[in-house]
């Protein structure tokens, strides 16, 4: 995802597109003019982040945005100064919203729950009126020191999840989807295969297919696909699976 102005924020079930081989190493890739062509069918998202301040949540409508999800905070000590204008002018323009954490595992004395709380009540809450999306949590590479994962083992990264997925649950009623790359995910997880049967996978792929999946995933709910070089402001998205299940999904 993109940097904020303050710090760095950074369904249905579909067979896995086959992929060359050069493909499937390629963890970041080059953005894309516009859509893949594979998921051409697929509503159109987008994520924002103070990064895009005050959008034109009309224009982006009239240019195919069906979804987005709107940075909430980061860490226990970061407000998007722009949420609530993202956040309440998606809705108000007639997409289909949600909010993300920007995780930081080193922080909240080591475990996720505190950072789980603090993201609820700025934000990251849940309703079933098929408007709202289920929160969720950006884990990626530690964009404060040279170690990707935090400078936790795997299993310590394993533990800070599932206390943060546990109280995002215990306050909101939902499991948050899980925003990764295959590449973090199994170096700071260790291939964990624990979160997948209960965590919508957001799939972060800069390519023209999504390629591996991170570790006990067989599909994707959402891909972004693009790093902000398309006509939605922001980082370009897609959801697997059409707008009648996009709204079921948000009702949970």
């Amino acid at each position: 995802m993109a940097r904020d102005s303050k710090p760095f924020h950074r369904r249905a079930r579909v067979q896995i597109l086959t992929v060359s081989v050069a493909a499937l190493t390629a963890l970041g890739g080059t953005a894309l003019a516009g859509v893949p062509a594979s998921g051409a069918s697929e509503p159109r998202g987008h994520d924002v982040s103070s990064h895009q301040k005050n959008v034109d949540w009309s224009k982006a409508k009239a240019k195919g945005a069906r979804f987005v999800y709107v940075k909430a905070t980061e860490s226990t000590t970061y407000r998007s100064p722009y949420f609530s204008q993202q956040y309440n002018g998606a809705r108000s323009a007639g997409i289909v919203r949600g909010a993300y954490h920007f995780a930081v595992p080193t922080k909240a004395s080591g475990n996720g729950r505190a950072q789980a709380a603090y993201f609820v009540r700025y934000g990251g809450w849940w309703r079933g009126d098929g408007w709202t999306l289920p929160p969720a949590v950006d884990l990626e590479h530690n964009p404060y020191g040279k170690n990707i994962c935090y400078g936790l083992s795997p299993a310590r990264m394993v533990g800070w999840i599932k206390s943060f997925s546990d109280e995002v649950q215990r306050k909101t009623g939902r499991r948050p989807v899980i925003y990764t790359t295959a590449r973090w995910w199994n170096s700071c997880t260790g291939k964990s295969r624990a979160f997948a049967s209960n965590h919508a996978l957001w799939l972060a792929r800069y390519n023209t297919t999504p390629g591996e999946l991170p570790a006990g995933w067989s599909y994707w709910t959402i891909w972004q696909y693009d790093n902000g070089s398309g006509s939605l402001p922001g980082d370009q998205n897609l959801f697997n699976g059409s707008i009648s299940r996009l709204t079921r999904f948000a009702r949970g």
